[in-house]
């Protein structure tokens, strides 16, 4: 085979390489939905709300399966955190957003409506700040939705 024929398909290869990794999820910083200390990894996951949410071990999952609700909080934060889902109103109120009103819950940059609901999350703290942007109704209620991905 000449030369360079063997560079181009080299080179093919790379490029669909890339972007096949382009696909995957960045994981840095993104904790096991069911166990927050430990780090969430690529290979233990499960389908969830049109996206994938990550764990840190086999048994994990498990417990996810048994009860999913009571993991769901984490989940729905897990999914905005590896870009999987993104904001489209206010998660406290419904209205519409306003880009200057912004509070990082968790990492994650939320958007809100106007100054009262910026005031009310940044207030709190911890699991009470992720329960207010993330919790169930939350979540419905802030419209968050699957990114669509470019092809």
């Amino acid at each position: 085979m000449p030369k360079r024929s063997v560079l181009a398909m080299v080179a093919l290869l790379a490029l669909v390489i890339t972007g096949m990794a382009d696909d995957k999820v960045k994981l840095e910083g993104i904790k096991c939905v069911v166990n927050p200390k430990a780090d969430a990894k690529a290979d233990k996951t499960r389908d969830y709300k049109k996206g994938k949410v990550y764990f840190c071990c086999d048994n994990c999952p498990k417990a996810f399966d048994k009860d999913a609700a009571k993991f769901e909080t984490s989940a729905n934060h897990q999914l905005v955190a590896t870009g999987q889902y993104k904001q489209a109103k206010c998660p406290i109120t419904g209205k519409d957003l306003d880009p200057d009103k912004k509070v990082k819950v968790g990492g994650v940059d939320v958007t809100f409506c106007c100054a009262n609901c910026q005031g009310k999350v940044d207030k709190e703290k911890g699991t009470a700040q992720t329960e207010l942007v993330f919790s169930a109704k939350a979540f419905e209620q802030g419209g968050f939705e699957p990114v669509k991905k470019e092809k």
